[in-house]
């Protein structure tokens, strides 16, 4: 250490600075570099516009979207999630531990902010779909806890955010949330690989909807109509 300190001080006299007042200037120039032992929390983006999310099943993943001054929505944020139950396929029965898939509304009163699993948002399930077919099934949730029998389960800290995102779009006025669940990316490739699959049917109805947010960059509108999904359908009675 002495050895250290003697070569340090031989080379800074050689340049006339003074070691101790060396050590001083390091210290007044960077006093909080000490202080931050982690980097803040980014700013939440546009949090107060509309919002549109889309949930991936095999990805393991929710988008979610916010609606620009152009009408369209754009990707802000994208989480992982954490766990979800039942694997590939619709929830058809109460107690199949299925997380359900298919196109679905939610409304103020859906968000859960005492949750038992934290924060939570209520999807609607069954909806008019889900009803004609006779599944059932009640409280299927996004929440957090990362604990899932049915649900769709995430980390507090990311059911937070998503959840602030809900709040705030709704108390700047949009009235519902569309929230789209598919089993996975509804590619061509994706649906030629699940093509003996006995949900296909099923999923080919789905597609549509799909194929038209990632075109258009606006949600489609989804009808039931005698018991199938029906995308972008006009009313029989405008």
């Amino acid at each position: 250490m002495k050895k250290i300190i003697f070569s340090l001080s031989l080379i800074l006299s050689l340049f006339h600075i003074p070691l101790f007042a060396t050590v001083q200037t390091v210290i007044i120039q960077n006093p909080s570099s000490w202080l931050k032992l982690s980097p803040d929390k980014p700013p939440l983006k546009q949090i107060s516009a509309e919002i549109f999310i889309q949930i991936l099943k095999e990805e393991k993943l929710l988008e979610l979207y916010t609606k620009n001054n152009a009408g369209r929505y754009q990707l802000v944020q994208s989480y992982p999630i954490c766990n979800y139950s039942g694997g590939l396929g619709p929830k058809t029965l109460t107690g199949d531990f299925k997380s359900p898939e298919g196109f679905y509304h939610v409304s103020l009163k859906q968000l859960k902010p005492n949750s038992r699993y934290y924060r939570a948002i209520n999807l609607g399930f069954p909806n008019e779909f889900d009803k004609f077919k006779g599944y059932s099934g009640n409280s299927l949730m996004i929440h957090g806890e990362c604990k899932s029998i049915g649900c769709y389960a995430m980390t507090n800290r990311y059911m937070d955010e998503i959840y602030q995102y809900a709040k705030n779009a709704f108390y700047h006025g949009q009235h519902e949330i569309k929230i789209n669940i598919y089993p996975f990316r509804m590619t061509p490739q994706n649906m030629g690989r699940y093509k003996n699959n006995d949900n296909y049917p099923f999923w080919k109805q789905l597609q549509p909807a799909y194929e038209y947010f990632a075109k258009n960059g606006i949600p489609a509108g989804v009808r039931v109509i005698d018991g199938q999904y029906i995308v972008n359908a006009k009313p029989k009675n405008p």
